[in-house]
């Protein structure tokens, strides 16, 4: 059985290998190179039988003779068509097929007549049916056609003879009506069914092509979507430059009173030798490097560039991200860090997780303009699945109903011009893009609350 069916695939895998584009045309050939190689052999096989062991040749009958030459065409036009089919040409080779069968009929009618025959249907009906289902409509009534005019040839044939031989005109047999109808019924219902079949392809085929095009309409919204959430991703990080940036003015002014400081006394620093100067070139070279450390973490932290997941530690990226928290918190607010001092690694991108921690700390700022205190923690969790961050304030806090609608895409309780209502739908979208959940606990005069859980990543 494992041999047999071993076998079996490597045909099939053979015939399915015709190199043709249609689809239809496709799913029909190997049934059709099957249908005309069976045609092919069994023909040949029973012309051996008829003419060797049955003897018909010795009678030189011209009819007998007729009848095998006619199987011989419809042999050769079997594997013919097998060879087009092999080439690519489907309906040529069942054309070639199905036009010798028939031609071979109307011969054999038109010199034999039909009064003395018993009409075998097999060759009719199969005619229609290869004809109509694979080729079409047109061409199964065209069949038709061919083979009620095969059967009036040889009604032709059998008028000649009758009047040649001065005999009563017998104009058709008694099977004639039936066989007449039967051909009717059959190409009347292949037509109905062929006329069904082309028009749900036909459906099948346009709800494709509307499928299609709603996809790549899908995937144009999709993309400009996300190009969408990228720039407000970036518009929102240039709106936390902004707010630093006066921050970081003072800490500037600060690098620059240093200098001048000990530009300024450059001669008695002179004047004291060479360690006193070393120790003013190491108080510039501390503030400069201060400075140069805030701007260039702000620098790349102001960058429009596609979100690029990856895995870091996120209590150090928090440690990071504290001077620019300084700058954007004026003197009267204090900054409490209580982190853990284990590695923690989270999988989402760098500037985002900067984006989300300075998202909450302006939000923060605002809710305390009398000062206060904010405090970030951050922790493994309890199952030791996830990091959990806290980012909490001292500040006015919120009643219930402000709560609800907090991570609400334009809601702000901001005076207009002084908030947009993006801040805290944009760190929500970030933390459940990264498979995170986030959630805010607040009270009128009591502060706010920011709970965000990530889950940990392993490490790369």
């Amino acid at each position: 059985m494992d041999v047999i069916r071993r076998s079996w695939n490597a045909v099939r895998r053979w015939l399915q290998r015709a190199p043709i584009t249609d689809d239809i045309e496709r799913r029909n050939a190997p049934f059709l190179q099957l249908v005309l190689m069976y045609f092919g052999t069994m023909m040949p096989i029973n012309l051996y039988y008829y003419v060797f062991v049955v003897g018909v040749v010795s009678t030189v009958d011209p009819g007998e003779v007729l009848n095998i030459g006619t199987d011989i065409a419809v042999i050769a036009s079997a594997w013919t068509g097998v060879w087009l089919i092999r080439q690519g040409r489907l309906r040529q080779g069942l054309i070639l097929f199905l036009s010798t069968l028939i031609a071979s009929l109307a011969l054999v009618y038109m010199y034999t007549g039909i009064r003395g025959l018993v009409i075998d249907p097999t060759f009719p009906v199969l005619s229609l049916a290869l004809g109509g289902l694979v080729l079409g409509r047109r061409e199964l009534w065209i069949i038709f056609g061919c083979l009620l005019l095969s059967l009036a040839l040889g009604m032709a044939s059998d008028f000649a003879s009758a009047m040649l031989a001065s005999e009563p005109v017998t104009y058709a047999p008694n099977w004639m009506p039936t066989t007449v109808m039967l051909y009717v019924i059959i190409t009347v219902v292949l037509d109905r069914t062929i006329l069904a079949l082309r028009n749900s392809l036909d459906e099948a085929t346009q709800r494709s092509r509307d499928l299609a095009v709603a996809n790549r309409e899908l995937q144009h919204e999709m993309a400009e979507r996300e190009r969408a959430q990228e720039q407000l991703i970036h518009a929102q990080k240039m709106d936390a430059v902004g707010r630093i940036a006066s921050g970081l003015t003072h800490d500037f002014d600060n690098v620059l009173s240093v200098v001048l400081g000990y530009a300024t006394r450059r001669e008695r620093i002179a004047e004291q030798g060479k360690a006193a100067l070393v120790d003013a070139m190491a108080g510039i070279e501390t503030a400069a490097r201060r400075a140069l450390s805030v701007s260039r973490q702000l620098l790349n932290f102001s960058r429009q560039e596609a979100s690029r997941p990856e895995v870091f530690d996120a209590v150090e990226a928090l440690r990071q991200v504290r001077p620019m928290l300084r700058q954007l918190f004026d003197g009267e607010i204090q900054i409490e860090y209580d982190v853990s001092d284990e590695t923690l690694l989270v999988r989402m991108d760098r500037g985002q997780f900067d984006l989300m921690a300075l998202n909450i700390a302006v939000n923060a700022r605002d809710a305390m303009p009398d000062g206060g205190t904010f405090a970030v923690r951050a922790s493994r969790a309890s199952d030791a699945s996830a990091l959990e961050l806290c980012f909490a304030d001292t500040g006015c806090g919120m009643s219930d109903d402000v709560t609800a609608r907090v991570f609400e895409a334009f809601y702000t309780t901001k005076p207009a011009g002084q908030g947009t209502g993006l801040g805290l739908a944009v760190v929500r979208d970030l933390v459940h893009a990264a498979d995170g959940s986030m959630h805010v606990e607040s009270a009128p005069g009591q502060g706010t609350r920011f709970f965000i859980r990530l889950p940990l990543a392993k490490a790369a």
